[in-house]
This record gives C-alpha cells, structure tokens and sequence, in this order.
C-alpha cells in the first residue's frame, strides 16, 4: 500500500498551515485508499523545525529535522522525465534522481519536464512565474502536485492562472517557488540565466505565512 507524506513546518511554536496538510491528506488517503489516522496530534511548541508525518499500511510515523538554510535557488532544467506525482507519497526516486542532474549542471534547484516537454515541478517546490500582475502555474493536468503552499499562494493571491508551457517560454519572466517548509522563494538564475525580479513576489512572500 502506499505511504502518504506530509511535511509540516512549525513555525513560533506552531503549525500555521495545518489545516491545509489536513485536507490534502484527507483527499489522497481517499483516492489512493489508505485508511486515514483515527487521531493525529497537531504538531506545536518547541524550537522552528520540520515535522515530517508518514501515513501508509503500519499507521502513522513522525520525524523531525531542522529547518534548512535560506540561500540562493538556481533553477536548472534536468533531463529527468517527470513521473506524474498528483499525491505525495514516498515514491520520489525520480526527484532524488533530478536534484543530483541538477547539481552536475551548476544549480541546486531541478525542473523537471513531463514527456511532452512541457513544465511540471521543481522537486520539492512548486513553481510559479508573473502573466503582468497575475501569478502563474503548471496545469494540474499535467500530472503535478497539489502542494499545500500552492494552496496557500491561491488563499492570498487567488486562483493560479494555469498553463502547458515549455521552458524556453519561461526565459525572460519572474520566476519563483514555493514549498510549505520555506514559503515562498525567488528563483535567482533559470538555466545560468538571472531571473529579473517581480514587486509582487515579496508582497506574497510577507503574506505567506498566518
């Protein structure tokens, strides 16, 4: 059976996105069949860190690890076919295997494409970029994840404006991404590329987190 996973970040003693966490994994324990947590406890207190949870056939099992540096994110495109990953579950060898295509190509940061060649995701990020005031994103058609800082850029910014696009007709645009660990995050080069910089980008940034 497969193992869900949701990575939580507490933040000031608590975990300001779990409700968001709590109705993606209701919806993928529902589509993929896996029986839901009869009691899970909302992770809080203590120092700033990540709560990984676990959810598959032997229940339910936690982690935690600090939260990782900020630092500059190059974006590179990698050859790495991307799978189709509509839930998260811990079946991520293609991720794992995009973000070391991504370090022998000079970035830290890999964008996967889908077999069509279209923009899928960045591996633990998602992946937005601005149509004039309006901020964009991969189709969900496409086969990506729903993640829950996506679903907190639309709570601020409303709905994603979505598209298939190629990565070529990226080149030129702001372009940023977000995970529910970090919040929100610039993308400083596309492709050894820079990447000009959006006004609203820091204003979603500053609302990311309630």
């Amino acid at each position: 059976m497969t193992t869900l996973i949701e990575t939580i970040r507490v933040r000031d003693g608590r975990a300001p996105l779990w409700y968001l966490h709590l109705r993606r994994l209701v919806r993928s324990c529902k589509a993929l069949g896996v029986p839901f947590p009869p009691v899970l406890q909302v992770p809080e207190g203590g120092p700033d860190r990540v709560h990984r949870l676990e959810v598959g056939p032997k229940g339910v099992t936690l982690f935690e690890r600090q939260v990782p540096a900020p630092g500059p994110v190059h974006l590179v495109t990698v050859p790495t076919v991307h799978p189709g990953y509509p839930h998260k579950t811990t079946l991520r060898d293609a991720f794992g295997q995009a973000e070391q295509a991504a370090v022998r190509s000079g970035g830290n940061a890999p964008l996967l494409l889908t077999a069509r060649g279209f923009v899928a995701e960045a591996s633990i990020w998602c992946l937005y970029w601005w149509e004039g005031d309006r901020v964009a994103a991969p189709a969900l058609e496409l086969g990506i994840l729903e993640g829950v800082s996506r679903m907190r850029v639309e709570e601020i910014a409303g709905p994603v404006a979505e598209f298939k696009v190629r990565p070529e007709q990226l080149r030129g645009r702001s372009v940023f991404l977000s995970n529910a660990v970090r919040g929100i995050v610039e993308v400083e080069a596309f492709d050894a590329v820079p990447v000009p910089v959006h006004p609203g980008t820091g204003r979603l940034r500053e609302a990311f987190w309630p």
